[in-house]
């Protein structure tokens, strides 16, 4: 089988270079993708919901814990380590093997094919807090209606825009690599297999009909519906509050409360600054949790040309800012 295993050549926005003036979206989504759409986002949302109140009196169980904890990672560092840093920056090389399990894993987060999450962040960075930003806070204005309309928007509200980021001009690297065109057509699999291997393995587990069911709510649907709000949150948060102590042309910044859960995403200010660094949380105390695990994958010998970034390239970031809160 034919693959490209080394990730695009990108530009300091993050984003791979472009030939001529083609629209930044390619047109609107049919109304059977609008409506997946809806049901991806929705669904695990009132699980969410339901799940406050089966927690507190019955139906969760240390497996469901278990099996939630481990497929959060799974899906959660396949859009950190592989949508974001290894497909959309180019942050590192990989194996074959390993780029496909990396588009895989990332699949399973339910945040779309690799190569429409690759095209919306690109865009996000070459148009960052500016007209044609898909999911900017700052698009509305300042008055407090605007921040609120903006947060709404940023967090969750574009995903409900019919507009589609046009792949061709931001990734078109990943449409002409027969492996991840054959991935991302299998989405509809990998999303499937996002449910059905927790409950698989909750039924195996406890030995009952009963097990697989509450692993599917707790380690699928509500699994889903918290990665899914905390990568929002680094769209929405991430450029309204925390600090800023490098240089960039945005309002992206650091907030400390999401590192953990979103594994180092929420290190914002210097991804922005340095968008292909592989490490994000750079500063003492930053816990970057995607940073290891790529750093373990460059031990291995899985990923190789890992851009580290250089300690004189931080200082000439942070030289020319001071640190503000948003």
């Amino acid at each position: 089988m034919a693959t490209n295993s080394s990730p695009p050549a990108t530009t300091s926005e993050g984003k791979p270079p472009t030939k001529g003036t083609k629209p930044i979206v390619s047109g609107r989504r049919n109304p059977t993708a609008q409506f997946s759409v809806y049901i991806g986002l929705l669904v695990p949302m009132l699980a969410l919901i339901t799940a406050v109140p089966l927690a507190w009196g019955w139906g969760l169980s240390w497996i469901d814990i278990g099996l939630f904890l481990v497929f959060y990672g799974i899906s959660g560092l396949g859009i950190t380590v592989a949508y974001h840093r290894h497909f959309t920056h180019g942050s590192f090389k990989a194996k074959p093997w390993l780029r496909a399990a990396l588009a895989i894993a990332g699949s399973t987060a339910l945040q779309g094919p690799v190569t429409v999450w690759v095209a919306d962040h690109r865009r996000h960075h070459a148009f960052a807090d500016r007209l044609g930003d898909p999911h900017s806070p700052w698009l509305f204005g300042t008055t407090p209606w605007a921040i609120a309309k903006g947060f709404w928007h940023a967090h969750m509200g574009w995903n409900f825009s019919r507009d589609v980021s046009n792949i061709d001009r931001f990734a078109p690297d990943l449409v002409k690599d027969p492996l991840i065109s054959r991935i991302d057509r299998l989405f509809l699999l990998w999303t499937l297999l996002s449910f059905a291997v927790p409950a698989l393995l909750g039924g195996l587990i406890t030995w009952s009909l009963w097990g697989a069911v509450t692993a599917f709510f707790w380690a699928g649907l509500v699994r889903v519906c918290v990665l899914h709000h905390v990568t929002w949150s680094v769209n929405s948060i991430c450029h309204m509050l925390g600090t800023r102590p490098f240089t960039t042309r945005d309002k992206s910044a650091n907030f400390w409360p999401l590192a953990i859960v979103s594994f180092g995403e929420s290190w914002h200010n210097l991804h922005h600054a340095d968008p292909t660094s592989a490490r994000h949380g750079v500063q003492r105390g930053q816990i970057d949790i995607s940073a290891r695990v790529i750093w373990l994958f460059e031990k291995l010998g899985w990923a190789y040309d890992v851009r580290w970034p250089p300690r004189r390239r931080l200082n000439r970031l942070a030289d020319r800012t001071s640190t503000a809160r948003g």
